[in-house]
Parts: C-alpha cells; structure tokens; sequence
C-alpha cells in the first residue's frame, strides 16, 4: 500500500468519526467553494423573493381561536361533533378512547382590520395591526396527525428523518449571497408551555453535501461554537496558522486529489471570517431604543423569540438566504384558556414588528415571511372544564405569509363551519413549499438530487405552485 493510500485511508477515517482538524465543530457551520457549484447558474424565472424567514410554531397554534373565526358554533357548544363532519376521519389515540368528541367554540373575539377588513382574534393585536401586508391561508392540510412526522414533514417533504431540510434545498439550489455568514441559520426559542422537542436532523442536510446544513446559533454564551480564538492566539497568529495550513493541504490535494481537501480549505477560511461576522450579528447594542422597544421587552433577554425576531432582521439586512425560528409552546392538550393566551403575548408583537421593521427598511418587498405550524387544532375539547385543550388536527389550518410576492390583505381557502374540513382551495405542505420555492425563482420540478439511483426533490412527485396567493406578475 502506497503512502498516499495510507494517507487517504487515515483521512476517511477520521472524517467518518467526525474528527479531522477540527472539523466536527465546524464542518457543519461551514462552506465549500464545491458546494457553490451545485448552485444554479441563473434562477428558473424572475424571482420575486431573495430570502426567506420562516417562523414556525411548533407543537399546532389553534387555527380557530387565532385566524378562522367561526361565530356561528357558539350554538353547538358542549354538543357532540356531528358524524357527517368527522367522516371517519384519522384521530388521535389520546382522543379516540373519549366517550364523545364535544364542541368547544373560540371563547375569543374577532374584529375586522385594515383596508382589507380580514378578522382576526384579539389574542394577536399587533399582528392585527399588519393584516393588510398577511396572506392568510386558511386552508392548509399535512398528511400527518402526530407531532414528530408532521414537524419533519413540513421542514422535509417527508414523514421520515433523513431527507434534506426545505433550507438545505434553497442553499442548495441557490448558493449563499454573504460570502461571511452561513446561508442558512436556525433559531430556537422555548414558549410558555407545551414544548416538543426539536432536533438537529429537522435543519440538516440529509443525503446533500452537509455544508448545506443550517447553522443553529445558541441562545447562551457564544452564538456558534468555537469561533473565538484559544488564550494566547491573537487573529494575526491565526491568520499565520491558517495561511500554513492552507499550504499543507494544498500540497496534499496534488498529491492526493481528494476533493474533501479544497473543500477544507474554503471551510477554514470562512471559519476566520466569521470570527468577526457572527459576533456582529449579536450585538444589538446599536439598534435605536425605538427599534427595541417595538420588538417588546423579551427583545432583552437572549434566546427569546422577541431577540430572535430582531436577530433575523439583522440577518436578512446581511442577506442571509433562509432564516427559521422555531418557537416551541403551542402543544396545548389542556387549560388552552391560561396557555393560549399566554403563548400569543410571547409571539404577537415580536412577529408584528418583524413585519413593520423589515417593511419600513424596505427589506419586505423581496423577503418573505412565513408563520405557521406542523398542524392545527380540534374544535372538539380534549378534557373538560377549565383544564379544556384541543388535540392534534391535520385536515385543516392556517398559515401565513407576509412580503415578497404574495397578496397582502387576502385570504386564500376556507373551511366548513367546525373549522373540521377544507371547503374550497386546499393547500398542501408540498404545495406551499412549492410556492415558497417558486417565489425564489425555483421549480421545485427541476430542482432535483440523485442519491442512490434516484431523483429526489423537497416536494417528492407532489406540489402546485398556489398561484391564488400570488401578486399579479408573480406567476
């Protein structure tokens, strides 16, 4: 056996065990010059949006107390959901042992808003205030009735773990448009109550190269891992340390022609410019009191979904291709009228002020925002009484899109009067990622990964661009 196949055995060694010059620390923040490459040469068509902040709410908001009003239900109170609504339909097991589905209406108010006079619930003031930029679908179905599947569903085109994030497909496809900051970053932050776990899989890259990962910044301490320099190592001598080593693997991929080698080397070096980009992005000590105070007082504390909200402003002005910000706390199987509430306050005006600082920037005209869940809500009470909640409800619920390329002021499906099932103009997960797609100038069609013998895409076989939701010229 030859040197350089020792050389090459020792290296795919410690690649599969994660170790190698440190790059399992930052292997996964990182990108290659290669994976520039796999981006298109041009769009598929004119795009209407050049980044994407989606915040996704995890655990299923209750679409009928936030956003699909149903006064007439008041009658059917404590009544049994009627057969001819259910149909037969999937419910959970945590429900399917009561002895009756009851109705339980919204106990919330919903008033008209705006030019556009869309309802919305009382619990959501501020977003109320932004109605006529929100293109509300009321609408929206999964094929999935438990959090897990329906959470990877919605992030994957895929009940299953594995498949690549709806991010890692856009940074895929479209390449990164800040050369010193990743091209797709998460945020977490935890609610009230009712928190399902996330895990690191639901922004991972799958079977696409693993530089097209979202980067997860911390809500303690330092945002990313290992970026500042060691006591006693000044930028000077790294910059030194990393021009050397930079030589050695460049010797090493003449010698070798492993392609994993560049790719280290590119990985490195913007490992150095994010020792000054990432901790810029986190000090918001310069943001004007007004700014701060728009976004709420939780804007102060790291890690909150208010301080989240203000960092992915941030990073969109940065131009950071695809933000998502998982808030966790929505999962309310019982006391919906303590939880609800409280849940909303922690979301309402952060969001409300991401839309209006990102607008009066001029940032909305070509960002979009989503906001929306896994699932919705049951109209049928889980438990009794005051400790009521509502369970699981995959046949319909809301979501919401704000800026580059939708309707503002609009509201796209409807539901029957139980808020049960879908009346008219169904949209899909797979339908609203291909719209989401085809805002950033991508048909989900054609964008496409082959890994073992076959062609795979964010929307598998499925997906409709939803053209009703759409600006005129967007199509």
């Amino acid at each position: 056996m030859t040197m350089a196949a020792n050389l090459s055995t020792r290296r795919d060694l410690l690649r599969r065990g994660g170790y190698g010059l440190g790059l399992a620390a930052l292997g996964g923040l990182l990108r290659s010059e290669e994976s520039q490459a796999a981006a298109l040469p041009q769009p598929h068509h004119r795009p209407a949006a050049k980044r994407v902040i989606c915040l996704f709410q995890s655990g299923g908001p209750a679409h009928m107390d936030l956003w699909d009003p149903k006064p007439k239900l008041k009658a059917w109170q404590g009544k049994p959901l009627p057969d001819s609504i259910r149909r037969q339909q999937r419910i959970t097991t945590m429900t399917a042992k009561q002895p009756a589905l009851l109705v339980s209406p919204s106990r919330y108010q919903f008033q008209p808003h705006g030019e556009s006079g869309i309802a919305v619930s009382e619990l959501m003031p501020h977003l109320a205030t932004c109605v006529d930029d929100l293109c509300v679908i009321r609408s929206m179905r999964t094929d999935a009735i438990n959090h897990d599947p329906a959470i990877t569903f919605f992030q994957t085109g895929f009940q299953l773990a594995g498949r690549p994030s709806i991010g890692s497909w856009v940074d895929y496809g479209l390449g990164s448009l800040n050369e010193d900051l990743p091209s797709y970053v998460v945020m977490s932050s935890l609610g009230t109550s009712g928190a399902q776990p996330l895990y690191s899989r639901l922004w991972g890259a799958g079977f696409l190269p693993t530089e097209h990962a979202g980067v997860k910044l911390r809500n303690r301490g330092a945002p990313v891992f290992y970026l500042a320099n060691p006591p006693g190592i000044s930028r000077g001598l790294r910059r030194d340390m990393l021009n050397d080593l930079g030589e050695l693997n460049r010797q090493q991929h003449v010698e070798l022609g492993d392609p994993e080698i560049a790719a280290r080397i590119a990985q490195y070096e913007l490992a150095f410019r994010m020792q000054s980009s990432v901790p810029d992005l986190a000090d918001i000590s310069q943001e004007p009191d007004h700014v701060l105070a728009a976004y709420g007082p939780d804007v102060n504390r790291p890690g909150t979904f208010a301080r989240n909200c203000l960092l992915a402003r941030r990073l969109a002005e940065r131009d950071v291709r695809f933000v998502q910000l998982f808030h966790m706390g929505w999962d309310h199987h019982s006391k919906l009228a303590t939880k609800l509430p409280q849940q909303c306050a922690t979301v309402d005006q952060p969001a409300a002020a991401l839309i209006q600082d990102l607008k009066q920037r001029g940032l909305l005209e070509d960002t979009l925002v989503v906001w929306g869940g896994e699932f919705g809500r049951t109209i049928y009470a889980q438990s009794a009484g005051k400790d009521a909640g509502r369970d699981h409800h995959p046949y319909c619920f809301t979501t919401v899109l704000a800026g580059a390329g939708v309707q503002g002021g609009y509201v796209h499906g409807a539901t029957d009067d139980f808020a049960y099932n879908i009346q008219h103009d169904a949209v899909h997960v797979h339908d609203l990622n291909a719209t989401m797609l085809h805002l950033l100038g991508i048909d989900h069609r054609r964008l496409t990964y082959r890994f073992q013998g076959r062609d795979y895409r964010l929307t598998d076989v499925h997906g409709e661009v939803v053209q009703g939701v759409l600006e005129t010229g967007n199509g």
